[in-house]
């Protein structure tokens, strides 16, 4: 959890800079579907029954790029880098033909819709404040990432950016309407319900526009820190110039289409509910609850409104957790940060509840897993004995305003959606 200081004492000597590129694309021809071949990001398939059900649907699905499955990292990178080959050979992925940025919609049946640009942003130095992170991250995560990315020589999904533009009077947000209007170069509807679009923009006038308006704009890291880490990485690995000063983002206008923000969720192996409640003693007051989830996830959010709360689950019930004693929070939370990161739910759950109370290391995987799916939380704590802790949302402007001020959340804070589909289009290095 580190503290840069306010981003406002180093302004941004540049703002995006995002260039036009040739695609990688599925040849329609040569798959079953494009919704069968895409999937979610990699780290959103976290189920062996997800990762089962991905590569069954067709032989040619992107998990099998994102998440090869093998021994060690080494046969993982390497079987994915022969599976990236024998597609380019076979023609399954193909090259287009001129660089561009690619706008993408993605649309659902309640109303939902989402429309970015995709393209290959170079990368900026952290103390330029062009790119704002603000979440930490794993050290072990960033570097199977950068085994599989030196291995595929491929940025092999975008990354979630988003940035306040204006709209959709001019610049960016009036390219990407225009592009809306066009036909697409594909349309697909995956298994989730949504109907995903893709647009090349190609016209040099259009380009120069897009480029012209982000020139001073500020992203804020919406989902990918790990890729993003990983691209800086692997940016020093290699000398510059180099395709490796630029990596593969989605970038979003949240003025024009705000996204959703929404908890993940941890897991704490090992650790019985019965364990977690009693170690809690005094300082925290639990309230079990004999209601289906639904209920239960109500009640939290009506608890979080008033300060910090958790859900526990894993034992068949709920347990509620709030009202924190104010002498342990002074006693286990650094007072070196601002009152919006020290007051944090994830803050709260991971420098008083994992390293205080329970005594667990927030970053290694065979203690903790972070998952995205409230369901599928609550029922792998179940069937294999661990505690499910469930989190309420955090809010996009105190998110924002925290990375602004240099400030980075605990890991795993938030999960921005609707995330990219996996597979639309990839860059190849």
């Amino acid at each position: 959890m580190n503290y840069a200081g306010p981003a406002e004492e180093n302004p941004a000597r540049s703002g995006l800079e995002l260039t036009p590129f040739r695609g990688l694309r599925y040849d329609p021809d040569r798959v079953g579907s494009l919704a069968a071949v895409t999937s979610p990001p990699y780290d959103v398939v976290v189920r062996p029954d997800g990762l089962l059900e991905l590569e069954s649907a067709d032989p040619h699905n992107i998990v099998r790029l994102i998440l090869p499955q093998d021994g060690t990292p080494t046969a993982r990178n390497q079987q994915a880098a022969e599976t990236l080959h024998r597609w380019l050979s076979e023609g399954v992925l193909t090259t287009d033909p001129e660089p561009g940025l690619y706008v993408y919609e993605q649309r659902d049946g309640g109303g939902m819709l989402q429309r970015g640009v995709i393209g290959a942003l170079r990368l900026s130095e952290p103390s330029d404040c062009v790119v704002l992170p603000h979440e930490d991250v794993m050290p072990h995560i960033i570097a199977d990432r950068a085994g599989l990315m030196r291995a595929t020589s491929a940025n092999l999904e975008p990354l979630l950016l988003t940035y306040r533009g204006n709209g959709s009077r001019y610049g960016t947000a009036a390219v990407v309407e225009r592009a809306a209007q066009r036909p697409p170069l594909l349309s697909t509807t995956t298994e989730d319900g949504f109907n995903h679009r893709l647009w090349a923009i190609t016209d040099p006038a259009e380009l120069a526009e897009i480029q012209t308006d982000l020139r001073h704009r500020q992203a804020l890291i919406a989902d990918g820190h790990h890729r993003w880490a990983t691209y800086l990485r692997l940016r020093a690995e290699h000398p510059s110039p180099s395709p490796w000063d630029y990596g593969l983002v989605l970038l979003v206008d949240t003025v024009r289409y705000p996204l959703r923000v929404r908890a993940i969720h941890r897991l704490l192996h090992g650790l019985p509910v019965t364990e977690a409640l009693a170690a809690l003693g005094d300082s925290f007051r639990v309230r079990h609850l004999d209601v289906p989830l639904a209920k239960a996830l109500e009640a939290l959010s009506v608890a979080a409104a008033d300060g910090n709360a958790f859900l526990l689950a894993g034992d068949g019930a709920f347990h509620l957790v709030d009202r924190p004693s104010p002498d342990l929070l002074a006693r286990t939370i650094p007072a070196d940060r601002p009152q919006a990161w020290r007051t944090l739910d994830a803050t709260v759950l991971h420098a008083t509840l994992l390293d205080h109370v329970w005594g667990i290391p927030d970053d290694s995987p065979a203690h903790i897993a972070y998952i995205h799916d409230t369901h599928a939380t609550v029922e792998k704590a179940e069937r294999d004995g661990g505690t499910a802790v469930l989190m309420h949302p955090v809010r996009e402007e105190v998110v924002r305003d925290l990375a602004r001020q240099g400030v980075t959340m605990p890991r795993k804070s938030t999960s921005f959606g609707p995330k990219p589909a996996t597979g639309l289009v990839l860059r190849a290095l």
